[in-house]
């Protein structure tokens, strides 16, 4: 399922492919799954009786990096834009999918270019994406401005790792759909959002949805399920690591978003260690994710997240057994919740 889910295209604001992947899958365990306007998969699980009152929420995104067409030169060529934050330096060389057609994106060669052009930072301005049109009117026949680009990179296992691209968040949502598998004594929301590398967008309105056809607002609780930074590469010093691959899913306190619940956060962690769940803290307050978007809606909100290298790029690699991990995190976390008083 998970190379299912990265393969499928879902640059943020064209979420239609991964969409119809996941409501497939998610619709034999629904209650009621609808989509609203904005575009995020609402699937709603009815608690099995008795209820004990409470609702979760469980948000993961479906959207993914990648790029927009903003120009086609006379030759062919197809200027663009980022959509979610790309790194420049990493585009040359890379190969893409517009509507179907392959490209390659491409930068003037090294030998071509003047010392001093190349001591600069790469933009995204000196880039190109080439599928092989002869001028203008040819590439005009598979392209327009404003299609969407995303990365064309196969699902690999090798060793303990899984190389995809759009692990980020795509792991968070075969998690989600797991979760769904699993009857509840509460009632469970589980909502794929839209568009949270352009702006956490998505899960503004899904909040308010959610919300919205809840009796008791007071006692709503959420998890966003996540991928996140992990840099534990050569010439990084041990103390400027965020995360570390094989050390166990990632529970966020801060980040620039949002604050995370302290009651949720010491459940995570009771939780993992009572179930002796490898975990870690990300050693980050920078980046966001949905949490903020969802904290303020008012919902008490906390975040765990599996360790991602490579991040925002084709070649995004996790461990199997953090993702394994995170998934008996999020499935220990609900069932303690279910029990759990939540007064301070």
């Amino acid at each position: 399922m998970l190379k299912e889910l990265c393969e499928a295209f879902g640059v943020s604001g064209c979420e239609f492919e991964v969409r119809e992947v996941i409501e497939n899958v998610a619709k034999p365990y629904a209650d009621d799954i609808f989509t609203d306007n904005i575009g995020n998969l609402i699937v709603f699980k009815r608690a099995i009786s008795p209820s004990n009152g409470k609702t979760i929420m469980l948000a993961a995104h479906m959207d993914e990096v990648g790029l927009i067409i903003t120009q086609i030169t006379d030759d062919g060529f197809l200027r663009f834009n980022t959509v979610g934050g790309i790194d420049a330096t990493i585009l040359p060389s890379k190969r893409v999918k517009i509507n179907n057609i392959s490209g390659i994106i491409g930068v003037k060669p090294i030998h071509l270019t003047p010392v001093p052009e190349r001591e600069k930072p790469l933009k995204i301005s000196d880039l190109y994406i080439d599928i092989g049109a002869k001028s203008y009117d040819d590439a005009k026949k598979h392209v327009t401005i404003g299609d969407y680009v995303g990365f064309e990179s196969d699902f690999v296992e090798f060793g303990e790792q899984i190389k995809a691209k759009a692990l980020d968040d795509r792991a968070g949502c075969a998690i989600l759909l797991k979760t769904l598998k699993t009857n509840w004594n509460f009632d469970l929301f589980c909502v794929f959002t839209v568009q949270e590398e352009t702006g956490l967008r998505g899960a503004s309105v899904a909040s308010n949805v959610v919300k919205s056809r809840v009796k008791d607002i007071d006692n709503i609780y959420a998890l966003v399920v996540e991928a996140t930074t992990c840099n534990d590469l050569p010439n990084v010093p041990e103390h400027s690591r965020v995360t570390k691959l094989g050390d166990g899913p990632a529970i966020s306190i801060l980040d620039s978003a949002s604050f995370a619940n302290r009651k949720l956060v010491e459940i995570l962690k009771k939780v993992a260690i009572e179930n002796e769940i490898p975990f870690q803290f990300k050693a980050s307050t920078k980046g966001g994710n949905d949490a903020g978007a969802i904290t303020i809606r008012q919902i008490p909100v906390a975040s765990v997240s599996v360790p991602c290298r490579y991040i925002h790029s084709p070649v995004c690699v996790m461990n199997k057994h953090d993702f394994e991990h995170t998934q008996n995190l999020v499935s220990q976390f609900l069932r303690k919740m279910a029990d759990e008083d939540m007064e301070e």
